[in-house]
């Protein structure tokens, strides 16, 4: 888990967001990169699968997101800001913070975790179906949400 983070903001997202890398030039930042990577997620939680899609979020919950986080910006994210950010974010990084995030809800951590169950979502391409029709299996190259000692990841129920 972080070692930033302490015990009092364990359920906040926005300090596991803030602590991965921003790997672009300095020059020209206009948007905060965990704020990008925020819009990011509420987007594909609320269904964006584009990255117009994360554009139009962004703009009709522009007021909403500015005033209830306390930033200033005078003018949403567009699609173009959404793709340079993408091309340039530390994806290791990121799945790594999502990771400890995701562990952090579960009460009492992950120390007697035995696998993580997934409430029946995946990320896109990371599952491939069987010869034969059997259940679908996941990809040997798709990085989990969480790993575990004893198994795969998701939506955090202790089995």
């Amino acid at each position: 888990m972080l070692e930033s983070v302490s015990a009092a903001t364990d359920l906040d997202l926005i300090s596991y967001l803030r602590s991965i890398p921003d790997a672009r030039m300095r020059r020209g930042v206009r948007f905060p990169a965990w704020y990008l990577l925020l819009v990011a997620v509420l987007g594909i939680l609320s269904g964006c699968r584009s990255l117009r899609d994360l554009e139009r979020f962004a703009i009709r919950h522009h007021t909403v997101l500015t005033e209830s986080l306390g930033v200033e910006l005078r003018r949403p994210p567009s699609d173009s800001t959404f793709r340079y950010f993408f091309h340039q974010v530390d994806v290791a990084a990121l799945c790594a913070a999502i990771r400890d995030w995701t562990i952090a809800q579960i009460p009492g951590g992950a120390a007697d975790l035995d696998q993580l169950v997934c409430a029946g979502k995946t990320l896109r391409g990371s599952i491939v179906p069987t010869t034969g029709g059997g259940a679908p299996g996941f990809r040997k190259d798709a990085t989990p949400l969480v790993s575990t000692p004893g198994g795969l990841s998701g939506n955090c129920q202790k089995r």
